[in-house]
């Protein structure tokens, strides 16, 4: 797997990034990642980098495990990007063939004028998949417990950031204001920030979360995903081009992709656990378990692809509210659903 962090950029210089990435993708006629499907027999080798490598994504590394990929004639590549704007990064440069992130990004592309877009054409989780940890052990939790309190938080403009304000504003807490959220550190940094003593609270996903109760560093006090509510956290996307160019590969990662939300759908906590485990080398059986148990009693996964118009309606509500999105973005332009509505 491949690791790289880079540091945080400001959002305007970030959709600067992304759209010069493009144009000069473009200019150079898309030469990166596959151009055309397989047809020779032979496994088509595709590159998909993933915003983290989390247990918060176990139906992926179920088809990945299961075979499911394979078996629709495709070998994957996972890299890991550590954060949206960087995946973003590499997939209109043509680094990658398929990102698959928080879809706010897909909107600032589109947003920044570029012609050869990021579509939205598989969705995963339909909760938002890190946790609350206070470096004390508060019983019974409010929200209002944070008034007054540093909490290292995400990137301006990612969904991790985005959804935490949008928590904080639900419980009548004003971001700017009533909290400090620290926002410099590298996505994959907060969880070592906090244990060096840094800040009151963290937003951390799995399996960073749980690492951080058993060291006794931290507690889990919230679920983001369950204070939030549904919102489509993280989806599938690629540049409209090479969806154009290779709707026959799309269509089969979508269906090794639909495999593996039935299998989690269908399977225990345990069952799943034991499938995933070679992609968490550091966790044992157990502690997978029950992470995995943790987002399943959420309903953390879809039971389909589909990214429907009302979900991506909210995602462009909460980017509003964040002041993020200041002119609307056409659902069916950033989002395809011909793959989800064909899964075989």
């Amino acid at each position: 797997m491949k690791h790289s962090i880079g540091r945080i950029l400001p959002i305007k210089k970030i959709s600067s990034l992304l759209l010069t990435c493009v144009m000069a993708v473009t200019c150079f006629g898309c030469s990166g990642g596959n151009t055309s499907d397989n047809n020779d027999g032979q496994l088509k080798k595709i590159t998909l980098n993933e915003v983290a490598h989390s247990i918060f994504y176990a139906p992926q590394y179920v088809a990945i495990e299961n075979g499911y990929f394979k078996d629709e004639g495709l070998d994957i590549n996972l890299v890991t990007g550590f954060g949206a704007d960087k995946v973003m990064t590499s997939l209109v440069s043509g680094d990658a063939d398929i990102g698959f992130m928080g879809s706010e990004s897909s909107i600032y592309v589109y947003a920044g004028g570029s012609s050869d877009y990021a579509v939205n054409f598989a969705q995963l989780t339909q909760r938002a998949g890190n946790f609350l940890v206070a470096r004390e052990d508060i019983k019974d939790f409010k929200w209002e417990d944070v008034k007054g309190m540093t909490i290292l938080g995400g990137r301006a403009g990612g969904m991790p950031q985005m959804l935490l304000e949008y928590i904080l504003k639900k419980n009548n807490i004003d971001p700017k204001n009533d909290v400090t959220i620290v926002q410099n550190i590298d996505f994959g940094s907060t969880a070592a920030a906090f244990a060096s003593g840094l800040g009151d609270f963290t937003a951390e996903f799995e399996p960073t979360a749980t690492t951080i109760e058993q060291e006794k560093k931290g507690y889990v006090v919230a679920s983001m995903g369950v204070d939030s509510g549904y919102v489509p956290y993280t989806a599938y996307c690629a540049k409209k081009s090479y969806i154009e160019k290779n709707a026959g590969t799309i269509q089969s990662f979508t269906n090794a992709i639909q495999k593996g939300l039935e299998y989690v759908d269908t399977h225990t906590s345990a069952e799943i656990a034991k499938i995933i485990a070679p992609q968490f080398p550091e966790n044992d059986i157990a502690t997978i378990t029950s992470i995995v148990e943790r987002y399943k009693q959420q309903d953390t996964w879809k039971t389909d692809t589909l990214f429907s118009e009302e979900s991506f309606t909210l995602l462009k509500d909460i980017l509003k509210s964040s002041g993020e999105l200041k002119e609307d973005v056409p659902y069916d332009k950033l989002v395809n659903t011909t793959f989800s509505r064909s899964v075989k």
